[in-house]
């Protein structure tokens, strides 16, 4: 049975148009013009804002990161390939990895102040032995997640870090939902095999 891969109401024609547009636009800001962006800006404005707060869970933050992705974005239009993807998912690339940055960097300040304080308090034996266990963990999953093809790696970061559904993870990425899905079951499928042979 054939999976819908794109949203009620929307013709492939009239999608694949505006992927082409948001790629014109692209084109046109790597040539310094400044219209052009501002209407790449005003077509995806809600979009990339609106990946940043669902990973960072902060509005005030996603805000900082939207406009850090967008600066990202004015300053290295001329790398966009259309033959490696759309518009949207490449500017949504970048609005992820600087949303995941984000939050790692928030991460590694709570991880300092808690060390901070671990240090300069006496601390009960079994929370000791909870956050050593808890942290290797994570490297367990980090260094699964290395396992990963790039784009496994991508779905899975979007549908399980990022709280998307597959029907969203298809359409960010510009794919058919059933790619989409085999992308987010196969990875997860080697990251359950590799930390499997890990422990």
């Amino acid at each position: 049975m054939m999976e819908q891969s794109q949203p009620a109401g929307a013709s492939l024609p009239e999608e694949a148009s505006a992927s082409a547009e948001l790629g014109q636009l692209l084109r046109l800001a790597a040539r310094g013009d400044e219209q052009s962006f501002a209407q790449l800006y005003d077509a995806m404005s809600t979009r990339v804002f609106g990946l940043a707060v669902r990973i960072i869970r902060d509005r005030a933050q996603a805000e900082e990161v939207a406009q850090e992705a967008f600066l990202e974005i004015w300053r290295t239009a001329s790398r966009f390939d259309p033959a490696r993807g759309s518009a949207a998912a490449w500017m949504l690339t970048i609005t992820h990895r600087k949303s995941v940055d984000r939050v790692r960097s928030a991460e590694a300040a709570t991880r300092r102040d808690a060390t901070y304080e671990l240090r300069n308090r006496s601390v009960e034996h079994d929370s000791t032995a909870d956050a050593a266990h808890a942290s290797m963990e994570a490297r367990r999953v980090r260094h699964a997640m290395e396992s990963l093809t790039a784009a496994q790696r991508e779905a899975l970061e979007l549908a399980y870090f990022g709280g998307y559904t597959h029907s969203e993870v298809a359409s960010m990425l510009d794919l058919p939902l059933g790619t989409a899905k085999t992308r987010i079951r196969d990875g997860l499928i080697r990251l359950r095999d590799t930390i499997g042979v890990a422990s």
